[in-house]
């Protein structure tokens, strides 16, 4: 079997290498910095196996190309880098990682919450500034306050048990109810209006689809308490950017906001702003980003909720294994259905 690992660091192909000796792996092995593309895919047209990233592109034309290709393993939550159905049909097996960051996000969401709580952002400012003074940031307790947890699948799950240890009264929202979350941790099911106008405190954690698209928009967030928190650890176009701008600028949501996705990239809009003509929607747009910004109530990331080390080692772990597992002739455990 010749196996291609694509998009791999340094110390990603060290970690595997560990990792394929321990499970005692046999196969041709090769790993590649690059990501699998249509142009480059006849450079490695004899694979059998590939583990790719959210970065190659599995198309069509790159499974037609790849004749021997009998599985393809993304390391990400998320596929929709790769053709599945099209991989289906040529009887390719097709398998993923969920669930490797689900306590990560969690906690990331809740250093996010922390930091809007005791206004890091406005601290940090002041004594890199050499001004070492309280004005201005006086924060809030965590201890009773009610959050709302829109979406409790793994992710949200984690963002309940760490409320309750928080001692935080939770609301959560989602299509189905979690017994497991209502017996341990006293999670109340309500609807989406209810959650938004009672939560101090709202934390998102949706996929992204049709039915998610704006989930928090500029309708439903006039629900929500003048100093309220948002935070959005899942996707970018769950928020409706534009009116969390507008309830800012209006004075709403003091509690703060933190987003780690957006629902277009910030450099995206930084390359438009160099060109000669620019049409004026892009650069509202870029306006507003950059209004936010500079706001001392508002943290943006770059996608770093799922970016730990201990995650990203679990991702190459649950891959090998998937691999050992196809090698062996027995059915991976995250085939995607």
């Amino acid at each position: 079997m010749k196996i291609y690992f694509f998009g791999v660091d340094d110390w990603e192909k060290l970690h595997l290498e560990r990792k394929l000796k321990e499970l005692n792996i046999d196969a041709d092995i090769h790993f590649t910095k690059e990501a699998l593309t249509e142009s480059n895919v006849e450079l490695y047209k004899d694979a059998d196996i590939i583990s790719v990233f959210i970065y190659s592109e599995i198309t069509k034309k790159v499974i037609d190309s790849m004749p021997n290709l009998k599985f393809i393993i993304t390391r990400s939550a998320t596929y929709e880098h790769i053709d599945v159905e099209y991989a289906k049909e040529k009887g390719i097996l097709v398998s993923y990682i969920p669930g490797y960051g689900n306590n990560t996000v969690a906690e990331f969401t809740f250093a996010m919450i922390l930091a809007l709580a005791r206004k890091l952002k406005p601290m940090i400012k002041n004594t890199m500034e050499n001004r070492f003074t309280r004005e201005g940031l006086m924060g809030i307790d965590l201890l009773g306050k009610t959050i709302g947890i829109i979406g409790t699948g793994r992710i949200g799950a984690h963002v309940a048990r760490l409320a309750y240890g928080f001692g935080m009264n939770i609301l959560a929202y989602d299509r189905s109810k979690k017994p497991e979350l209502i017996e341990k941790y006293g999670v109340e099911y309500v609807g989406l209006e209810e959650l938004l106008m009672r939560s101090d405190i709202v934390t998102v954690h949706l996929p992204y689809n049709r039915s998610t698209k704006y989930t928090i928009n500029k309708f439903n967030i006039k629900l929500m308490k003048l100093d309220a928190m948002l935070i959005n650890t899942s996707r970018g176009a769950v928020v409706e950017m534009e009116a969390v701008v507008e309830a800012l600028k209006e004075g709403r949501l003091a509690g703060g906001v933190a987003l780690d996705t957006l629902e277009e990239e910030i450099g995206r809009e930084e390359e438009l702003l160099k060109r000669d003509e620019v049409p004026a929607i892009k650069i509202e747009k870029a306006a507003e980003k950059y209004y936010l910004l500079n706001e001392d109530n508002v943290i943006l990331s770059p996608h770093l909720a799922y970016y730990t080390k201990d995650a990203l080692e679990r991702i190459l772990d649950l891959t090998v294994e998937e691999i050992s597992l196809f090698l062996k002739g027995e059915k991976p455990k995250n085939l995607i259905s």
